[in-house]
């Protein structure tokens, strides 16, 4: 067989195979070509040349070479350009990344060979050529649908951690001590009466109209709708979701004859990020005029961060402070792009890392009291009665655990710290069958072509089961001497020990737009000691009330989320071999990383990433033209090549990109330095750090939306 990948490709788009649904027809773009009265309907282009580079791949047996190379040579005119320049760049790269791996590693080239085979022969079922297909391009998923109860409790065993120092002081008062965080994503308006809405305010009004002629720079799961009517509005129900657990907190009492009372008000800040850039100087003024439109709350201080607020922040506090430990070690003053890391706007991965780090800043500069801070996203709240009822706590006595700073040993016997904790989601439609009810369903039904190149959902759905579900009911894990470690976690309901962040300084790198959680804890690594971890709150579990309040802005953000897996893809198999790179000394490689993080975080860090990529990236432009969604295969196109061409650019550049990680890595180390130093300085009565705590104070004291002291 002279080309086995060929072979895999050929079968993914054979219409007669079972591997390929009727919507897969590469024939139906390519025939018209040779027709004497035309060309494809106007904006089909996209499918066209897509069709084109799949039959390239599939080799020069192909029934249709011929005209998939004329297409190739002369692309239609409404083609993107980003789209062809894809393709052609996909068309050398990709087999030259597969015949590295065939050169390097015999047991690559004989999966490869096996895979080959089992997709050439015509009698073979659908789900063993989908096993040989995964073997090659996706092999995490390989063998997990043979039994889902025995893949959970494996997993469940990788992730066991001996527990052999519970923290001697965990948190107590979760409202006083820890600072809650989340996240506002605004986007524009998506309908006339959101758009009414926004134009009663003649700065927020000009802002969106200038955004809706500039390109999207950002792109977020399913950001807030400039606009958006109260009631569908997951500001206010985040909030007021929050506030009513406080509510409920207050209800169960102090905890006994002497106890000291528990907080009456917790402060929950809130950063501010924009899809467009033109929305950066009305964000913040736009969430507060959506906040006094909802209900008073009574038990929670809402503050809010903008990207203007965090430099102001910077460059009079933060700057001036690093600028003086660098005087008192000789090195060169500090300017504020020596920390530009610490902002809000853009990636998933900069707010979520400035969410983070304001705990340890807000620790030493505002409220020494805040222990930890812990991250909810806004569409979800804690459904505290249904908590107390099968937990038998309520959402704030599960953040007072001994685990949550644990010390241990992980399933390979290596030290670990669980300083990081991660609760689970329960779906608001499912709640009513139990708490512990997954919100990632076991994928089921046929595959589609583009399923046999990448299938998340099924390593995900397994890990969900794994990790998120465990009870800690049985004799081990038992949350207390064995507990278990969280790979899998979600952007919102987790959090970190203020301690833990400043000794192990993780972070996401600022151009991680997925998964940045998931991101955070591969920072760290390779470190010396005891490697940093998440440990699994047993319970700790959110309602997720995304359809109800989200709907329209996650349909809307459905291209955004298709091309950010594919982003993400790429972007974590760089970052992981940039980590194996620069802890190669401490043994790191990138097969060890994903041994530790696989099946579901592991699966993106690809061997093929280039390949698994393009190919699933043309499989699914022709799925959704071929269903009819051609809207959506020509957004796909579109935005995907564009933004796939910007990553392949920055993730391609080896040199470059590891020393981007290198940078920000170093940019947060002058961050903890600095705050160490001025924490040591507010001890010995510094008059300087003193004046810099006291204008930290002020500015937060202007992020309140109700302003109140600071306790």
């Amino acid at each position: 067989m002279p080309d086995p990948f060929a072979a895999l490709v050929h079968y993914l788009i054979d219409p007669g195979r079972d591997a390929s649904s009727d919507a897969l027809d590469v024939g139906r773009w390519l025939t018209t070509q040779d027709d004497a009265d035309g060309e494809p309907a106007p904006g089909d282009g996209p499918a066209t040349l897509t069709a084109a580079f799949l039959v390239a791949l599939a080799g020069p047996e192909h029934p249709l070479r011929r005209q998939a190379m004329a297409v190739l040579h002369a692309p239609p005119a409404d083609a993107p350009t980003d789209l062809i320049a894809v393709f052609r760049h996909g068309l050398e790269a990709i087999p030259r990344e597969i015949e590295e791996w065939r050169a390097n590693d015999p047991a690559f080239a004989r999966v490869l060979t096996e895979a080959a085979e089992v997709a050439a022969d015509q009698g073979t079922a659908q789900l063993a050529a989908t096993e040989a297909i995964w073997s090659v391009l996706y092999p995490e998923a390989v063998g997990l649908s043979g039994s889902i109860d025995d893949a959970v409790a494996g997993l469940r065993r990788r992730r066991m951690v001996q527990v052999d120092q519970p923290n001697p002081r965990p948190i107590a008062d979760a409202g006083r001590e820890i600072l809650f965080t989340s996240n506002v994503l605004l986007g524009l308006p998506l309908d006339a009466a959101a758009v009414a809405r926004a134009d009663r305010d003649p700065g927020i009004a000009d802002a969106v109209a200038r955004a809706r002629l500039a390109p999207q720079r950002y792109w977020f799961d399913h950001p807030i709708p400039i606009g958006v009517d109260p009631a569908a509005n997951e500001l206010l129900h985040g909030l007021q979701g929050l506030d009513a657990a406080v509510r409920a907190e207050l209800a169960v009492g102090d905890g006994g004859p002497g106890a000291r009372p528990r907080a009456t008000r917790l402060t929950c800040l809130l950063s501010v990020s924009v899809t467009h850039a033109e929305l950066r100087g009305i964000a913040r003024h736009y969430v507060e005029l959506a906040l006094a439109e909802g209900d008073t709350l009574e038990h929670v201080d809402v503050l809010v961060v903008s990207e203007t607020d965090a430099r102001q922040l910077l460059s009079e506090v933060l700057v001036p402070a690093a600028s003086r430990l660098a005087a008192a070690t000789g090195r060169p003053p500090i300017t504020p792009a020596d920390l530009d890391v610490l902002g809000v706007d853009g990636e998933y991965g900069r707010h979520y890392s400035f969410l983070k780090a304001i705990a340890a800043i807000w620790h030493v500069l505002i409220d020494p009291g805040v222990r930890g801070t812990f991250k909810i996203d806004l569409d979800q709240v804690f459904p505290q009665a249904e908590l107390v009822a099968q937990t038998g706590q309520t959402a704030f006595q599960h953040f007072e655990t001994p685990l949550w700073g644990a010390m241990g040993r992980d399933a390979d016997g290596r030290p670990i710290e669980l300083g990081m904790i991660a609760g689970g989601l329960v779906n608001a439609g499912d709640i009513e069958r139990g708490l512990f009810t997954p919100d990632v369903p076991i994928p089921g039904g046929p595959r589609r072509a583009s399923d046999h190149v990448f299938f998340s959902p099924l390593p995900q759905a397994i890990s969900t089961r794994a990790e998120m579900m465990e009870r800690y009911d049985g004799a081990s894990p038992d949350g207390v001497a064995t507990a278990i470690e969280r790979i899998h976690v979600t952007g919102g309901t987790n959090g970190i020990l203020v301690d833990a962040l400043r000794r192990h300084r993780p972070f996401t790198p600022s151009f991680i737009g997925r998964a940045e959680d998931q991101a955070y804890a591969l920072s760290v690594q390779g470190q010396a000691g005891s490697r940093l971890a998440y440990v699994h709150a047993a319970g700790l579990i959110m309602r997720h009330d995304k359809d109800q309040y989200a709907g329209a802005a996650i349909e809307a953000a459905q291209v955004g989320k298709l091309v950010g897996d594919d982003v993400r893809i790429l972007t974590f198999s760089a970052y992981a071999g940039a980590i194996a790179g620069q802890r190669s000394a401490a043994g790191v490689t990138v097969a060890a990383l994903k041994s530790r993080m696989d099946p579901f975080t592991g699966g993106f860090i690809s061997r093929l990433p280039l390949t698994v990529v393009l190919l699933r990236f043309a499989l699914r432009i022709l799925e959704a033209y071929g269903t009819g969604q051609r809207d959506l295969g020509h957004s796909y196109a579109t935005i995907g090549s564009r933004r796939l061409t910007e990553t392949l650019w920055s993730a391609g550049e080896e040199e470059t990109f590891d020393a981007r990680i290198a940078g920000e890595r170093a940019q947060w180390a002058t961050l903890y330095d600095t705050l160490d130093a001025l924490e040591a300085a507010l001890g010995a009565d510094d008059a300087e750090a003193l004046e810099l705590q006291r204008r930290a104070r002020e500015l937060v004291d202007g992020w309140r939306v109700r302003p109140t002291p600071i306790r």
